[in-house]
């Protein structure tokens, strides 16, 4: 049975990755789950991927947003997210493949956010579980951030990985800062959120409603230097800096750009 979710916009960001775009339009056609419209933003690909692209294009209907150079991860996020027309827009990076309960999911996010004015985000996967959690129903879990929360980890209340969040996303928490690397461009985007007073719902089985298809082809980005050790030793200065990094810049970093 067709799930149509037509307030809903599914936006996808892209970059050198056209087999992994393939599979993710592909797989909602499976699962025939249709939406208000479908954006595929891409950040200066390279002409072999723009090609497949717009070749796949005859076979599903998208709109591709191009651009004539990288320009980076916020300036990819901000130019898709302005395109946007509908009320919500459903997030999901080019290498993510749904599971077959996910319209089901979606569905349900979309009920609670309807209800809930107050809620800006539905988060469905996560590397790890959110460090503070109230139990809110049967898939989902409230996010919050207690008083004295010490675990540096509460910044990823927002995230970066496949959620549902309303299209005046960035009227509330700024524009995706465009002039850092994709990692510190989604960093600021947690702090802004806290910084505003961000809530959302986080999916409790936060690993099996989307899977992480990297393996067709990898990581566009790249990192390098100590902070990959994984020494005992290396892990606890990491632990230690971000502890003391994340709760300091959640009060002293300057958040909310605008680049429009």
């Amino acid at each position: 049975m067709s799930q149509v979710f037509a307030n809903v916009t599914l936006l996808i960001t892209n970059y050198n990755r056209s087999l992994s775009l393939e599979n993710l339009l592909t797989r909602f056609e499976q699962l025939d789950c249709r939406f208000g419209n479908i954006i595929v933003t891409d950040d200066g690909s390279k002409a072999i991927h723009l090609d497949r692209i717009r070749r796949f294009q005859q076979k599903v209907s998208f709109e591709l947003l191009t651009s004539p150079k990288n320009q980076g991860a916020g300036h990819n996020m901000n130019k898709g997210q302005r395109a946007v027309k509908t009320p919500y827009t459903l997030f999901i990076e080019d290498d993510f493949e749904p599971s077959e309960k996910f319209p089901t999911m979606l569905r349900k996010a979309l009920e609670e956010m309807d209800n809930r004015l107050d809620l800006d985000i539905v988060r469905f996967y996560a590397y790890f579980r959110y460090p503070y959690l109230k139990p809110y129903n049967e898939h989902f879990s409230e996010m919050v951030v207690p008083r004295f929360a010490l675990n540096y980890r509460k910044i990823h209340y927002y995230s970066d990985h496949p959620h549902l969040r309303r299209t005046s996303f960035l009227d509330k928490f700024g524009d995706f800062n465009e002039t850092t690397r994709p990692d510190q461009t989604e960093y600021r985007m947690c702090i802004s959120f806290l910084q505003h007073g961000g809530k959302g719902l986080f999916y409790n089985d936060h690993q099996n409603l989307l899977y992480h298809n990297n393996s067709v082809e990898g990581s566009t980005i790249e990192r390098k230097g100590w902070t990959m050790s994984e020494s005992k030793p290396v892990q606890l200065l990491k632990l230690i800096y971000r502890q003391i990094k994340h709760n300091y810049d959640l009060y002293f970093m300057k958040t909310g750009y605008r680049y429009s």
